[in-house]
């Protein structure tokens, strides 16, 4: 660009040079202005005109140069703002996790895992996998890690741990009884219900109700899936139920 200024500058030049000496070339005063008048005039006004569209040509020419080099500066900047924020950014999410995992204390992910395998045998009408389960359950439980609840999980978790580790014993003592496995099944239900909605399932569960257990009175299980796999009617009614609640 810097190039093609100063071409159009000196070309400006060369014009004003030839003008003078062919100027001076007529030395009578009379041959100077007829001279004047049928050559050098035209020429004036040409070089006058052609002035103007240089100095129009190199102005346009100074703005797109300044132009460019005003957004290569720009875009030079960016990366760098960029590359500057994302630290602030990672920081921000990786506080989040610490904050959360503080706050959330232990993890009740076995027992849930335990709980489901019991509700997943129910729903096969499967008595001895409820029992090997709630088996597995009972020692889960009697294995806890305590010791990092925060004082709402630590209340929770006492007020429920005997009650819900003696049902999943009962369960786990009564392969071929499927009828009493289910009936201390729908109470450990609810008290699964509770713990997690106070440490959280780490995972989307759904709280489901089957209208139509005990007599129609009803209970409520916890799946791992929207899709109704009904552990107290088992397969005589599998998709007897409705998700009550999502949680996480």
């Amino acid at each position: 660009m810097v190039i093609v200024l100063a071409a159009l500058t000196v070309l400006q030049d060369d014009f004003k040079y030839t003008l003078n000496d062919d100027y001076r070339n007529c030395s009578p005063q009379e041959d100077r202005q007829s001279h004047f008048c049928k050559k050098v005039l035209p020429v004036v006004l040409n070089l006058s005109l052609f002035t103007i569209y240089l100095n129009t040509m190199k102005t346009i020419l100074f703005s797109i140069t300044v132009s460019t080099l005003f957004v290569a500066a720009c875009n030079n900047d960016s990366p760098k703002d960029q590359a500057s924020e994302k630290p602030s950014s990672d920081s921000t999410v990786q506080a989040g996790i610490k904050d959360r995992a503080a706050t959330t204390g232990t993890s009740i992910d076995g027992l849930l895992n335990d709980y489901m395998r019991v509700k997943n045998a129910l729903t096969k009408d499967n008595d001895k996998d409820a029992a090997a389960a709630g088996n597995a359950m009972a020692k889960t439980f009697a294995s806890f890690d305590k010791t990092s609840l925060t004082a709402e999980q630590a209340k929770m978790y006492n007020d429920i741990e005997e009650d819900a580790k003696e049902h999943a014993q009962h369960i786990g003592s009564n392969a071929g009884n499927i009828k009493h496995q289910r009936e201390h099944f729908e109470t450990l239900s609810q008290e699964m219900y509770e713990l997690v909605k106070t440490f959280g399932a780490g995972q989307k569960v759904y709280y489901t109700n089957c209208p139509m257990y005990n007599d129609n009175k009803g209970a409520n299980w916890l799946s791992e899936t929207k899709e109704i796999r009904n552990p107290y009617l088992g397969q005589s009614m599998p998709t007897c139920g409705s998700v009550k609640e999502e949680l996480n």
